[in-house]
């Protein structure tokens, strides 16, 4: 058998591939004679009759199943009806190819449209590796590392795909101005986007590109504005559409909102609306106190969610690295273990907290205080986990790798892990010098607890705690991947937040933690004095510019970034008491937890 390129696992690499035997492939002979069955294939899909098409398609596949031609036809006849049905043939086809630039950049597009970042990731990073001085190559990148929450290296790879590119191209340029707007830098994203446009005027993602921009940035009347020229071009275009029912959201204009999302069903076939279309119409009709309506809403999007995508929580997985961690970090092992120093320069302030449990909250809060930068989702210790088996020259995996802290040669391991996240901030551009603190706010860096109390044991970690019901539903009506996919479904959502609580217990029974607890409902009801508990625990004086974060113009990349442009409100705590009926099923799941943070179900 060949050896060649194969993704059968975490990514490329040189192996024997498990699904490819070339050994099997018909002499020549019988090959020659299916260029005619080929034709024949592809003169119907050109005719648009599909189910001839792939029927002789695949004819031909049975005696020659690595046929490039014939997959190629194959996957361009499957892709817009059947896109989970294409997107294998085009793995298949890149394991074949796996130095063809243009099916590399097609796959990776693919990817990139189904939500799966992490294998995006590696055939961007292999399209580079393939072409260094193609701008499409950078382009992906840029896209990619944007996707991932990692827009200031998106911004080098897209400065790249310019200097490589004939012009400035407007999707070009509409992509990179999407990429200035993640990191904030909302007027450098205007100024490409209208670049954009004055090239090529009619561009209907340059248009919404910068109405989602204006939206963000709370310019309601300009992206309108916009919204307006792009239905000029395309009437009735859903896209469109839903960002405009969006803004009316944003404008408190509910019922105009769920009107503009019922044109979006009354335009197609059947009447249905998309899995993001529904979850936004459930969350419009849970503002006008419709919870029944709203909740099968976010019960349709999830279902339609987990059928496009494919994903279903991986709960095995999960469950292995929980009691990985746990079988680690113990006093016992700890009490062993040698701690990081203190690094030079800022320091991280670490906000823990299940994904819609108030994080996003806390660190507007936190951020506009004059000593603390905002860092936002940053994934280094993720990175860092990864990476250290490498780092520290050990042939164990992380956790166990952390056993070489225990010999004479890695005793100072941790103070090298420790600059490797303190240079990667620096990076990342999310610290500055006249600002002792910067907020990390990665959903669920509570996992990596224990290495966090290993590498930053002077750093401030507040853990945000919010009534379990309330943070599940929150999690139900939102589309979110992190915690191994266990969002999209209700169930698995509630059981992967019983699996981190138990985990976040064993840590702080183990470990010595520099931890606050925080609950969003006393920093709702109280907040002054929740605001003083933080900032002191933190190690910088009240400033009362924490009591107006709406003020904070800094965009938060998340999906609370519309909640927490306003004023403090009271209207999510204990939301779960709407739903209280379609919740039951998750209740006994939850009862433990609920009741050991001094929660009730009423």
């Amino acid at each position: 058998m060949d050896v060649h390129l194969c993704d059968c696992g975490s990514g490329l690499r040189a192996v024997r591939c498990c699904s490819l035997d070339f050994s099997k492939l018909p002499p020549p002979s019988t090959v020659l004679p299916l260029a005619d069955l080929v034709e024949k294939a592809r003169t119907a899909h050109q005719q648009r009759d599909a189910a001839t098409a792939e029927s002789v398609i695949l004819q031909v596949l049975e005696l020659t199943p690595v046929d490039p031609a014939a997959l190629r036809l194959l996957y361009e006849i499957r892709k817009t009806a059947r896109p989970r049905a294409a997107e294998a043939v085009l793995r298949r086809l890149v394991a074949i190819n796996p130095n063809d630039f243009e099916l590399t950049n097609e796959l990776t597009l693919l990817l990139l449209n189904l939500g799966k970042l992490s294998e995006a990731e590696i055939h961007a990073r292999n399209a580079v590796r393939i072409a260094p001085e193609h701008a499409q190559a950078h382009h992906l990148m840029g896209m990619v590392m944007t996707a991932s929450n990692r827009p200031q290296f998106g911004e080098y790879h897209y400065q790249r795909a310019f200097k490589f590119a004939a012009g400035r191209e407007t999707i070009l340029l509409a992509n990179f101005a999407g990429n200035q707007k993640a990191q904030g830098k909302m007027q450098a994203g205007r100024e490409l986007y209208q670049e954009a446009l004055e090239q090529e005027p009619r561009n209907l993602q340059a248009l919404l590109g910068w109405a989602q921009l204006e939206e963000a940035d709370r310019n309601f009347d300009t992206a309108a504005g916009l919204l307006t020229q792009a239905q000029e071009i395309a009437p009735g275009q859903p896209g469109i559409l839903l960002l405009r029912a969006i803004l009316h959201g944003r404008t408190r204009a509910y019922d105009q909102a769920l009107y503009v999302l019922d044109e979006i069903a009354r335009s197609r076939k059947g009447g249905a609306l998309g899995a993001g279309e529904l979850l936004e119409k459930g969350r419009l009709l849970d503002r006008l106190g419709k919870y029944d309506e709203a909740f099968a809403a976010f019960e349709e999007g999830k279902r339609l969610l987990r059928q496009f995508s494919g994903q279903e929580y991986l709960a095995d997985h999960a469950s292995q690295i929980v009691e990985r961690l746990k079988g680690f970090f113990t006093k016992g092992r700890i009490d062993l273990t040698p701690r990081a120093s203190l690094g030079a320069g800022p320091q991280p302030v670490f906000i823990l907290g299940f994904p819609r449990s108030g994080t996003t909250l806390v660190e507007q809060t936190l951020t506009a205080h004059p000593l603390i930068s905002a860092g936002d989702e940053l994934p280094f210790i993720n990175e860092i986990a990864r990476l250290m088996p490498r780092m520290l020259a050990s042939p164990l995996a992380y956790p166990e790798a952390l056993t070489e802290l225990w010999m004479a040669d890695q005793r100072n391991g941790l103070d090298n892990l420790r600059d490797y996240y303190l240079q990667r901030a620096a990076q990342f551009g999310v610290t500055e010098q006249t600002k002792p603190w910067f907020t990390d706010k990665m959903p669920l860096n509570e996992m990596h607890l224990g290495l966090i109390s290993l590498l930053f044991p002077r750093s401030p970690v507040v853990h945000v705690v919010r009534h379990p019901l309330d943070v599940i539903l929150s999690v139900f009506s939102n589309i979110l991947t992190h915690g191994f996919y266990c969002a999209y479904a209700l169930e698995s959502a509630a059981r992967h937040f019983v699996l981190v609580s138990e985990l976040i217990d064993h840590y702080r029974a183990e470990l010595s933690l520099n931890y606050l607890p925080i609950r969003y409902e006393h920093l709702v009801d109280h907040q002054e004095i929740a605001v003083r508990e933080i900032l002191h625990f933190v190690g910088v004086p009240f400033d009362s510019n924490c009591l107006q974060f709406e003020k904070n113009q800094r965009y938060a990349r998340t999906a609370s970034y519309a909640q927490v442009t306003e004023k403090l409100y009271d209207r999510s705590r204990y939301r779960y008491r709407h739903y209280r009926r379609q919740l039951e099923p998750i209740i006994p799941i939850l009862e433990p937890v609920i009741r050991k943070l001094g929660y009730v179900t009423d």
